[in-house]
Formats: structure tokens, C-alpha cells, sequence
């Protein structure tokens, strides 16, 4: 969230109130007009401000309510408050548990997803990731033939390659059950996330949470930490 300009905007709301309730001659319904006009043009953005820091605060709200300006203000002072106070309950009062910055993962995937991921539009910075992941992985074995899913199976099938179906190789020890049983497993992980999430986000509506969102894009992340680190092997 951008906090300075949510303080802003409260800010100057709060300072329209006491413009419009200082005009205000006792006994009127409505002050002045122009003021009041500008309270509801700016009454919606304070509303989903509020929303967002204490859904009670938006609910009460309402210019149009008798006093509706100074129940507004006093409501605009607990989100101030709020405000002034995030940085300090984020540090204090966060759990015991490790975190995972969202653009410490690969770049392949924060890259494109970081501004949708700014627009609150999860599902389409999910869909972002994973079709670069999908062009890097195409760029590198030189392969546009095929869907994603089946790439994925077979560029990490622990077979030898063969004629125009290059695989990707681990470093190990190739004689090693480690080692066969991590192509094996980035064959199916691969596969899985492009079919799982990938293809969900392209054609349906998701209503996935942050953290679901934040899961998602980290599983992309480590499918393209392998692609990355792995070496092409042609027949």
C-alpha cells in the first residue's frame, strides 16, 4: 500500500470537513454547496482507504447522515492513527516466522508479475511469471514445437535425448538414485504447476488470496531456479 498518499488523502478530507462544518450556520441541513459537492466527489477514495485499514471505520462513513461531516472526521483520526502506527505493529507485533520477499524470487517470474501484483490483479501477475518461465525454458532448448506441460516432462526425462528433443541435466552424479530422482521430480513439478496453476489462471476466475498468490508465484520460482542452473544435453 502506499501509506504517504493514504495519509494525504485522509488528511485533506479531514481538513474539508472542518472547511464545511466551520461555513456550516446552525440549523442547516447542508452547508455550503460547493463544499459539500467535493465531500461526496471525495468521500468514495477516503471509503476505500478506510476499507483497507479497518472495514468498521469505512462502514460509518456517510456525508449525507446528519453531522455525516464530523462522524466522517472522526473516523479519517482512527485511520490516521492506524497509519501512523503500521510501521511500528508490522516490526513488533509480527510473528515468530520467516518471511519471503516477493522480489527475492527469480527474476524470470517477479519481473513481469511485480507491476500486476501492484495493480491487486494476482491472477493475471501469476499468469505473467509463468509464461516467461515457459518462453525462458523454450529459448533455452530451442523447442516452440510443443505446449508447456509436455516440455516440461520432457526436457527433465532422466532418457538420453534424442533427435530434436534436447534434455536439461542436473549436475550429480547421473548413476546416483539422487540424481534420477531430481529430473524426475522437476519432470512432474514443472508439469504440475503449468497444469495446475498456470492453466487456471489463463482460463478461469480465481479469487486467490495474497498468500495463495505469493505460494503460486514462488513454485514458478523454483521451476525457474532449475531451468536456470541446469545445462542442454542434444542427441
Amino acid at each position: 500500500m502506499d501509506r504517504d498518499w493514504m495519509r494525504q488523502q485522509l488528511k485533506a478530507f479531514d481538513n474539508l470537513t472542518m472547511r464545511y462544518d466551520a461555513n456550516r450556520r446552525p440549523g442547516d441541513y447542508i452547508g455550503d454547496r460547493a463544499l459539500y459537492e467535493e465531500l461526496h466527489r471525495a468521500e468514495p477514495t477516503v471509503k476505500q482507504i478506510l476499507e483497507r485499514l479497518d472495514p468498521q471505520l469505512a462502514e460509518k462513513i456517510d456525508i449525507d447522515r446528519m453531522a455525516g461531516a464530523a462522524m466522517a472526521r472522526n473516523e479519517v483520526h482512527r485511520g490516521l492513527g492506524i497509519l501512523a502506527n503500521m510501521d511500528e505493529w508490522a516490526a513488533r507485533l509480527a510473528p515468530d516466522a520467516p518471511t519471503l520477499p516477493a522480489d527475492r524470487l527469480h527474476p524470470w517470474v517477479w519481473e513481469p508479475a511485480a507491476p500486476l501484483w501492484a495493480a491487486e490483479a494476482r491472477q493475471d501477475a501469476i499468469l505473467a511469471g509463468a509464461r516467461t518461465v515457459n518462453r525462458r525454458l523454450q529459448q533455452k532448448l530451442d523447442r516452440h514445437d510443443i505446449g508447456e506441460t509436455d516440455l516440461c516432462l520432457q526436457s527433465f526425462e532422466p532418457k538420453d535425448p534424442v533427435a530434436g528433443k534436447p534434455r536439461l541435466r542436473f549436475a550429480g552424479d547421473r548413476d546416483t538414485p539422487i540424481w534420477h530422482a531430481r529430473q524426475e521430480g522437476a519432470k512432474y513439478l514443472g508439469a504440475g504447476a503449468f497444469l495446475a496453476i498456470r492453466n487456471i489462471a489463463a482460463h478461469d476466475e480465481a479469487s486467490w488470496s495474497e498468500q495463495e498468490g505469493l505460494e503460486y508465484l514462488a513454485t514458478f520460482s523454483v521451476l525457474a531456479h532449475w531451468i536456470s542452473e541446469c545445462t542442454v544435453e542434444s542427441a
